[in-house]
């Protein structure tokens, strides 16, 4: 499927998942039943906060924000995965892959902010809860979740420029089952080591970065709770360690993907699926599980639409 060189590539081929019918049915009900979860889980926390005015507080507006770019990553990828499932020509348009690589990066880009939004966020309401409604006021709050879709489409752009233009001649084969910028990089007709480079520096290094600032950030908060008792220090681990769960969920997936020097291309489908199939559909459950005061809200909202349709 690899076109000639010195033709002008208008499509690449993408890695199919599985040979055997069984496998390929196996993989249709674990994606499909998972991109359910995804729609119902995050969709529901979104229309929770939004409706139940209990959760019109900073903490809960960033998880909707969360949710929403769970959402938003996981349809970039997963229903081309399953259609591509049955498919024996796994083809995708050269601006289709390269609409999917720049909406990958948004999202991804988004969700990292926003989970430093959320450690800042628990960081003042356990380390200066006096100070939280004055800290975390609703402009705070209107700020940080703008600066996160800003910094997240400038991620995205800043690598996007380089790549957009780039001449593909052949092969034309991505090596995995979605596109993104280090593997389309490679196939381009010209030298590009220094754009591999930045590409590297720009998502692998900056989710290194930020993935030990969060973990140092959680460690800091509960060594300040630490020194005042040592009674709040396990009930402030356990409102942590929702979000530690989720922040390795999200980032070590990331730093193998962009990182890692010796990677293999099994290794490589199993993190990319833990990304984008298993991570949007496990934060929902991890936050709510969690959270009594989520699991009193959903439960409200659940009335409210039963009691809505026996009256209709």
């Amino acid at each position: 499927m690899d076109q000639v060189n010195g033709s002008v590539v208008t499509e690449f081929v993408l890695l199919g998942l599985a040979q055997s019918l069984g496998m390929q049915l196996l993989l249709f009900l674990f994606f499909s039943t998972f991109y359910v979860g995804i729609i119902l889980g995050n969709l529901f926390i979104v229309f929770t906060v939004i409706f139940d005015s209990h959760l019109h507080s900073p903490m809960y507006i960033l998880l909707a924000n969360l949710s929403l770019v769970d959402l938003g990553l996981s349809s970039t990828t997963v229903p081309r995965m399953i259609s591509d499932l049955f498919s024996d020509c796994k083809i995708i348009s050269l601006h289709s892959c390269m609409i999917q690589m720049f909406f990958i990066h948004i999202t991804g880009g988004v969700e990292m902010v926003l989970l430093i939004a959320m450690a800042y966020d628990r960081y003042t309401a356990i380390c200066k809860p006096l100070h939280y409604l004055t800290i975390m006021n609703p402009k705070m709050c209107m700020l940080l979740v703008v600066a996160a879709w800003t910094i997240g489409v400038i991620h995205a752009v800043s690598q996007f420029v380089f790549v957009v233009n780039l001449p593909f001649c052949g092969p034309n084969n991505v090596g995995s089952f979605y596109c993104d910028f280090p593997r389309v990089i490679k196939l381009a007709c010209i030298d590009t080591y220094g754009l591999e480079f930045v590409v590297t520096a720009n998502s692998g290094f900056i989710s290194m970065g930020t993935f030990l600032l969060l973990i140092a950030s959680y460690i800091f908060i509960l060594v300040t709770v630490r020194q005042y008792s040592s009674k709040d220090l396990s009930r402030a681990f356990f409102t942590l360690s929702a979000h530690i769960t989720v922040v390795f969920l999200f980032f070590l997936p990331c730093m193998f993907l962009y990182v890692w020097p010796f990677p293999t291309k099994s290794l490589d489908i199993f993190f990319a699926i833990v990304d984008f199939v298993v991570t949007p559909v496990l934060n929902p459950a991890i936050y709510t599980l969690r959270n009594r005061e989520m699991k009193v809200a959903m439960r409200r909202l659940s009335r409210q639409v039963v009691s809505s349709r026996d009256l209709m």
